[in-house]
Formats: C-alpha cells, sequence, structure tokens
C-alpha cells in the first residue's frame, strides 16, 4: 500500500506560481510511475501530467509550457511546478501512483489527498 500526502497548495494571484509536492511513503518509489491530476467543482477528475519510471514527462495540452512534472527518487518525492497561474487552474490537485508504467487517464493505483490550490483574478 503506497501512502501520498500532497502539499504546497494555497491561494495565489493570477500569473503567479506555486510548487505543489507529493510525499510518498513506498521504498520502492521508483518502481512507480507518477500522475498529476486536479477536479474543480462539478466537473470530472482532469489529467495533468505524468512521468515514467525513466523520467520521461506528459502534459495534458491546458497546462504544457505552464506547469513541469519532476521527481526525486532519492527522496521519494514528486513536484510540480506550476507558472503563469489561471483563475480556471483553481481546483483540488491530487497526485497519484501507479505501478511501473504511466497512463494519460485516472487508472492510477494509489492517490493523496489533495490540496487546493486557488487563483485569484
Amino acid at each position: 500500500q503506497v501512502q501520498l500526502v500532497e502539499s504546497g497548495g494555497g491561494l495565489v494571484q493570477a500569473g503567479g506560481s506555486l510548487r505543489l509536492s507529493c510525499a510518498a511513503s513506498e521504498r520502492t518509489f521508483s518502481n512507480y510511475a507518477m500522475g498529476w491530476f486536479r477536479q474543480a467543482p462539478g466537473k470530472e477528475r482532469e489529467f495533468l501530467a505524468a512521468i515514467s519510471l525513466f523520467d520521461r514527462t506528459y502534459y495534458a495540452d491546458s497546462v504544457k509550457g505552464r506547469f513541469t512534472i519532476s521527481r526525486d527518487n532519492a527522496k521519494n518525492t514528486m513536484y510540480l511546478q506550476m507558472n503563469s497561474l489561471k483563475p480556471e487552474d483553481t481546483a483540488v490537485y491530487y497526485c497519484a501512483a501507479r505501478r511501473y508504467s504511466v497512463v494519460l487517464t485516472t487508472a492510477y493505483d494509489y492517490w493523496g489527498q489533495g490540496t487546493q490550490v486557488t487563483v485569484s483574478s
């Protein structure tokens, strides 16, 4: 069982930046593909970015060029650097883990509890 804990959310003005972190309990963190998702009120959970075991990265069109996903296997932690934030980025942000292979859907095995990001105009 992998436990994931997100941190780094908060309130930021449009155009600002935030860096989210996702700490994993699993010491074999390097064996997991990782992803970031978000869910706004009344909307479905949305894929944002993923990173493979070999650090290959994938992004949704809505965040490409603004968000950067990365991982530090020595710290069992994944990050999401978010720049040029917009009010429509307001949502609860979730990290997720999946054994071995990346998918660009919500088909991940383990999820964090989420962290709120609010972007004011």
